[in-house]
């Protein structure tokens, strides 16, 4: 008889151990740290026993930790194995699996499939969302679109579109907001999972290149995926730093504005990665035709909020 695991408390618990602490393992996860300190702890009041020695800096595991963090590794990554043979077994021909970071599957590329279902009916698109922190697998997707400085050795490497950088915010807090002091008075929206170091487009990046001091001290809240991020601006919960491709929709739209004009060239930049034996692929070249299309076709960043007009 096989017990009734809580199997997702048993992979946050694994990554934990086996990043050593918790904000990598939700990282890769793709949730926030504090639910993978959720997972944990149910797993513990669950077994009754204490499986983590909790740090400022990381955690390790106990010794019936360890014991368990091994036998998940072991047992989770062979059904992964299996799983992907059966997968790729009954994949067609015809299926092109993307693999990209959630926020920008959301923001960006959910709202265009459309027009490649539409263009392209003997297709179909699969996506797979992840982190983007460890290296593009072949095996589970063929195209993966990478968000960094575009060092992927071993890949094919095509840059897809750049990004600048800008606070975004709803239309109802802009009579509050015209310049960068009246930051002090809103919630600044921030991702927590930007982990490029000194190329991270954060806040203190934009008001850098633009020449801006922020207020101080800062009131922040924190988002473990960038689709949470714009929609919590849209919902007037405070003010993001807009990421162009995540926010241009719903600045042309109106679901959001910008309330300052200043704006910078990101750091980062998407691009397409793939195994090179995709080169002579048909689906994988229409595929490539159509998003670099899609790109082109984005519209100009609208003016910020009282210019222009």
């Amino acid at each position: 008889m096989i017990v009734n695991l809580p199997y997702s408390a048993l992979r946050a618990f694994e990554a934990v151990v086996r990043h050593s602490g918790f904000s990598p393992a939700a990282a890769e996860l793709g949730v926030s740290q504090s639910a993978v300190s959720q997972h944990v702890r149910a797993l513990e009041e669950w077994l009754g026993l204490e499986l983590l020695v909790r740090g400022a800096r990381s955690s390790r595991p106990t010794r019936e930790g360890e014991l368990l963090a091994l036998a998940i590794s072991e047992g989770l990554g062979r059904i992964s194995d299996v799983c992907t043979q059966l997968r790729d077994k009954t994949r067609t021909d015809r299926t092109i699996v993307i693999s990209c970071l959630p926020g920008f599957a959301f923001n960006w590329l959910f709202p265009r499939l459309l027009n490649f279902d539409l263009a392209h009916p003997d297709l179909s698109i699969s996506i797979a969302t992840d982190t983007g922190q460890y290296p593009f697998s072949g095996a589970d997707a063929d195209i993966g679109i990478r968000y960094g400085l575009g060092d992927y050795p071993g890949y094919q490497v095509d840059l897809l579109m750049t990004e600048q950088l800008f606070p975004v915010c709803a239309p109802s807090l802009i009579p509050s907001l015209r310049g960068v002091e009246d930051l002090a008075q809103h919630t600044m929206l921030v991702d927590e999972n930007l982990h490029h170091g000194p190329a991270s487009p954060t806040w203190d990046f934009w008001a850098r290149q633009c020449g801006l001091t922020l207020p101080w001290p800062l009131r922040t809240r924190r988002f473990g995926q960038s689709n949470l991020v714009v929609q919590a601006a849209i919902e007037g919960l405070g003010v993001a730093l807009g990421r162009e491709p995540l926010v241009i929709d719903t600045l042309c739209d109106g679901r959001l504005v910008r309330p300052i004009p200043e704006l910078t060239q990101s750091p980062l930049s998407y691009w397409l990665v793939r195994p090179h034996e995709t080169k002579d692929s048909p689906k994988v070249g229409e595929f490539l035709n159509w998003i670099r299309a899609e790109v082109e076709a984005q519209p100009d960043i609208p003016p910020a909020a009282g210019v222009g007009n």
